[in-house]
């Protein structure tokens, strides 16, 4: 179902027209509403994943919900496991030859589960790693070398989470792969600034998707730092608005931001300074808890594989 209407924008309409983005994940969740955000101002959209099926049934939707008569662009669907260079290649091979050099690049696809640091296994660490640490940095550098051969300019957004900046108890795969993508954005924003390639970054606090909570929340148990029904500590008590994560995304990919450049902009309600706006609680629970947690997260994991192959 779509998310957002033209109510929920603070843009005059056909703002993206002419802007081509892609944005990786973009089937479900964050991605999606990003999607749809730009694709309802004009811009054409890529999105992208490992389960082309929902890949494909999203720019389907989001089209039929947003026609061009009403001054949408264009979705398309292509199914890319940015954990394969290669398949990254390939991908940015297709959209180029449907019209183009993209415009801005949203590295958004991500993995992540609660879990004791050591119960990790080198797997589950290479399950989170691979993807937000390896596959956004290569998304960033197969972009990044078309538009300086091209002499294009590119926007580059990265959703990464405070965990940056405070620490990320019992997310440390994931702490560690935000901050080294945060890292990088810092330093290809003064590397590739001359090239009008710029890098920011969104660190989104509590917008609750359905991923998300299955694996952040996987027992729906008594209020923990993952349960969002619980938002007393959140100084505007509440979670986030995907229109108002939606718009911040738009403001930083369109050119008329240019000068924004190296920054990471939080928007979580000042949760994180208020206290860290991670996962802490958890170390009150108990073994009996900790292997709920991980039969959940088995099972949920085991649904998106037969999924996959369908």
């Amino acid at each position: 179902m779509a998310e957002l209407t033209p109510d929920d924008l603070m843009f005059k309409p056909g703002l993206m027209a002419g802007e081509r983005i892609l944005i990786t994940g973009g089937g479900t969740g964050l991605g999606k509403v990003m999607a749809e955000a730009c694709l309802m101002l004009g811009a054409d959209v890529y999105i992208c994943g490992r389960r082309g099926g929902v890949m494909g049934e999203t720019a389907k939707e989001l089209m039929a919900a947003h026609p061009a008569s009403e001054g949408a662009g264009r979705c398309v669907g292509i199914a890319c496991d940015i954990r394969v260079p290669e398949a990254i290649s390939e991908t940015l091979d297709t959209i180029w030859a449907d019209g183009g050099a993209l415009t801005g690049l949203v590295n958004n696809a991500a993995g992540n589960f609660i879990s004791r640091t050591q119960d990790l296994s080198p797997r589950g660490f290479d399950a989170i790693a691979n993807i937000v640490f390896r596959g956004s940095f290569f998304m960033t550098l197969d972009c990044g070398k078309r538009w300086i051969a091209e002499g294009k300019p590119g926007s580059v957004v990265s959703i990464l989470t405070t965990w940056i900046w405070s620490g990320g108890p019992f997310t440390v795969p994931s702490a560690m792969s935000k901050a080294g993508i945060a890292t990088m954005s810092q330093s290809l924003a003064v590397e590739w600034g001359s090239h009008n390639i710029r890098f920011n970054n969104i660190a989104p606090g509590p917008f609750p998707t359905e991923g998300m909570s299955a694996r952040l929340n996987p027992t729906r148990g008594e209020a923990t730092g993952g349960n969002y029904r619980d938002m007393s500590g959140n100084p505007m008590g509440r979670v986030g608005e995907m229109r108002e994560l939606a718009n911040l995304a738009v403001y930083l990919l369109h050119p008329l931001s240019a000068y924004v450049n190296g920054q990471t902009i939080a928007i979580d309600g000042a949760s994180w300074q208020a206290g860290g706006g991670g996962f802490a609680s958890l170390r009150s629970w108990t073994e009996d808890q900790w292997k709920a947690a991980r039969e959940a997260i088995q099972a949920t994991n085991a649904k998106d594989r037969a999924q996959r192959t369908v």
